[in-house]
């Protein structure tokens, strides 16, 4: 059984995806172990309690640090055997202290083609630049702002009668399907020769 842990900050539809292809056996040898989450209030921790998986919500601003709530979520990974980490919408850059122990087994969900519209509002980023295609990125987390080594992309065009709401909804579906589909193979290859 592969242990999943993942991250996010918002409505978390894209951990419903990974629950879903978990309980429908597209993600068979799976399990999502724990949601951690840096907002509290945020959608994806109801998500989560209503899938029956244990949730880790906190607020940075109660911890002195980042170094500090990051060691606490080390503690946390190493409670339930995490053995991989999904970032799905977590909005934070990760610390030394997190990537020193999982780098290699670290993903992250971009919705652009990176390197093209990096960090937050990347849809948003897109539609304004007027650019005739976007995208999809799974890629491993590193130090940087979405720079990790890429591990698959897919593109999405932005069509002539395309709102911004059309397109962020055509790449969500992209997103819903690719990540569990990118989990699936990572798993089921050596992770030290992916990483």
């Amino acid at each position: 059984m592969h242990r999943v842990a993942v991250f996010a900050s918002g409505r978390g539809s894209n951990f419903l995806a990974l629950q879903q292809a978990v309980d429908s056996g597209a993600l068979a040898g799976h399990q999502v172990v724990l949601l951690v989450c840096d907002r509290p209030e945020a959608l994806v921790v109801q998500h989560a309690e209503n899938a029956g998986v244990p949730v880790f919500a906190f607020q940075p601003k109660d911890f002195r640090d980042k170094a500090e709530f990051e060691h606490e979520l080390l503690q946390q990974l190493e409670q339930v055997q995490a053995e991989w980490v999904v970032l799905a919408g977590y909005m934070r850059l990760v610390g030394p202290t997190l990537l020193e122990v999982w780098e290699g087994r670290m993903i992250n969900l971009h919705p652009s083609l990176l390197p093209a519209f990096p960090g937050k509002d990347a849809i948003g980023q897109a539609w304004r630049a007027k650019v005739s295609e976007t995208g999809v990125t799974v890629h491993f987390v590193d130090s940087g702002m979405d720079t990790g080594a890429v591990i698959a992309q897919e593109r999405v065009p932005i069509l002539a009668d395309d709102t911004e709401s059309t397109l962020a909804e055509r790449i969500h579906s992209v997103e819903h399907r690719l990540l569990p589909e990118v989990l699936r193979t990572l798993t089921s290859s050596n992770p030290q020769r992916l990483a």
